[in-house]
């Protein structure tokens, strides 16, 4: 439900930028493993690592939490990210509650999904009234490509996890960070579903993501330049923007998204309820999703 709760102190030092009402709950992104994962990307938007311990992992308490917050609000889809998901010791725990709510996507860097978890989702997908889908990130069809970002041994590690899903019957969404050009374009995706489809993924999915220059990304390149401006953007791009149906709910409060979990400017309050209500697109970060047509949700 559309809430009329005025904006935030936190909000209001973000002053310019267009305005997005917030419409309904429809998505729960939920943070379970803070910034914690297995490897540290040269890209990521949120500076995740081994080592990363700037935004905690969540306990299972506060995980159940958010999940009851969400489903209060009628929330349809919830997505588990990170970090790396599969880094946390209760994961399975935490699966299974969140299937109890909505469907659930994971978002994964895909390494740690050997022939036993692989079993294990697939017999918590079986079970399920609700859908577990899987999201795997994988920066190139090459290791000379992914590995460039992503780390060395990566793709080799990234493309074996993706087989074992597809002999479990799974067909993943395998996501693309455009990072280099030759990434971007209806070539360039053509050719990857072909990469996919090879790998034994039987409906190859693959979603394509344009860089965002922030976190550890904005080290590698030069960042943003400017901000939007004030002007209302179209009905079409308000509506289907991520912050207009969703919030990000993290060990350290409710964000706008999870691009901005590091911005204290866009956390907008300890609750679902709290987060509820319209904002400003004020953070550089925005162009992407405005612009560029950049869509969190699968």
């Amino acid at each position: 439900m559309k809430s009329d709760v005025p904006e935030s102190r936190a909000t209001e030092a973000v002053a310019r930028g267009p305005r997005v009402p917030f419409r309904w709950m429809d998505t729960l992104w939920v943070q379970v493993t803070g910034t914690l994962c297995n490897i540290a990307c040269q890209h990521c938007f949120i500076s995740c690592g081994p080592k990363a311990t700037q935004i905690p992992v969540m306990g299972v308490d506060e995980v159940q939490r958010a999940l009851d917050q969400g489903r209060d609000a009628g929330v349809r889809h919830v997505y588990f990210t990170g970090g790396e998901p599969f880094l946390h010791p209760e994961l399975q725990s935490l699966v299974a509650r969140a299937l109890d709510v909505a469907a659930l996507t994971i978002v994964t860097n895909g390494i740690l999904l050997d022939d036993d978890t692989v079993r294990w989702l697939a017999g918590a997908f079986e079970r399920s009234r609700n859908a577990l889908d899987l999201r795997v990130s994988l920066d190139g069809m090459t290791a000379a490509q992914n590995d460039s970002v992503r780390g060395r041994g990566t793709f080799a590690e990234i493309v074996a996890a993706l087989q074992r899903l597809g002999a479990g019957g799974f067909s993943p969404v395998v996501t693309v960070v455009e990072h280099e050009q030759g990434l971007e374009g209806a070539e360039a995706r053509a050719r990857f579903l072909d990469f996919v489809r090879g790998l034994g993924i039987r409906q190859p999915r693959v979603k394509f993501l344009p860089l965002l220059r922030i976190g550890r990304e904005a080290r590698r390149s030069e960042g943003y330049a400017d901000r939007l401006g004030d002007e209302a953007l179209l009905p079409a791009v308000e509506s289907s923007l991520l912050c207009a149906t969703g919030r990000c709910f993290t060990a350290q409060g409710v964000y706008t998204c999870p691009i901005l979990v590091e911005d204290a400017s866009a956390r907008l309050g300890a609750s679902v309820a709290e987060a509820s209500r319209g904002i400003r697109l004020g953070w550089a970060a925005c162009q992407t999703c405005v612009l560029d047509g950049l869509r969190c949700n699968t």
